[in-house]
């Protein structure tokens, strides 16, 4: 599926649902859904019902934000319990060239960096996937990583919506090319944080050691220097 075609839909199912109660119950599982499994980044929601909130008045607003950030912080320990149970290796998004350079450098920050990581990986939707499976994986400490991955789903909510305002206030004019430019620019700004991510985390120099499965050992501190 092209951009141009993942937008149109985007913008059906958004106006279609907009006006409903169903909106928040979908918001949350969309955010929680794209934890683990990131077709379509649920940024792009947050974005396109901001505009329509804008324009419209419905859906309410807070409400919106509050169900993404608890579904964004739900898929991410979803996504670290599954890493922690069956690994990385399992899921063919993350087996492909770009998948397996995201798990790779995912690796590499939590060994050096690991709590700007998981804040950071949250703007970028493989990278996230990537980092959090790679977290329950490599043990990372799980007390830890729910509280840093907490801060990352509130700012990255936030940051979301926001985007979605400035496009309403730019082109209110015009609700559907709002969207579009605000979906559009959430894109192109998670591949920047993706590319700026990875230049400050460097090229992995070795390979990772894989968790043990005692669950005590996930809440214990990591042999590598993860912070």
């Amino acid at each position: 599926m092209n951009l141009s075609t993942m937008l149109v839909q985007l913008e059906g199912w958004v106006l279609d649902l907009g006006a409903s109660l169903w909106i928040y119950p979908a918001m949350y599982v969309f955010a929680t859904i794209d934890g683990f499994f990131p077709p379509i980044p649920s940024e792009s929601v947050v974005i396109t019902l901001t505009v329509l909130a804008h324009s419209e008045g419905v859906p309410w607003l807070p409400g919106v934000l509050v169900l993404a950030i608890a579904g964004a912080w739900t898929g991410d320990q979803i996504a670290y319990q599954i890493g922690r149970t069956v690994g990385t290796e399992r899921f063919g998004f993350l087996r492909s060239a770009r998948g397996r350079k995201a798990v790779a450098w995912a690796r590499h920050a939590l060994d050096h960096r690991g709590a700007s990581f998981i804040l950071a990986a949250r703007y970028v939707p493989i990278g996230r996937v990537a980092v959090n499976m790679t977290a329950g994986a490599v043990g990372y400490p799980r007390r830890r990583f729910m509280f840093y991955s907490g801060i990352a789903a509130v700012t990255w909510g936030i940051y979301s919506m926001l985007i979605g305002l400035a496009a309403a206030s730019w082109l209110g004019h015009n609700t559907l090319l709002a969207m579009a430019v605000g979906v559009v620019a959430g894109i192109l700004l998670g591949v920047l944080v993706d590319q700026v991510v990875q230049r400050l985390a460097g090229a992995p120099k070795s390979e990772p050691v894989p968790a043990d499965d005692d669950e005590d050992e996930a809440d214990a501190e990591p042999t590598s220097r993860a912070a």
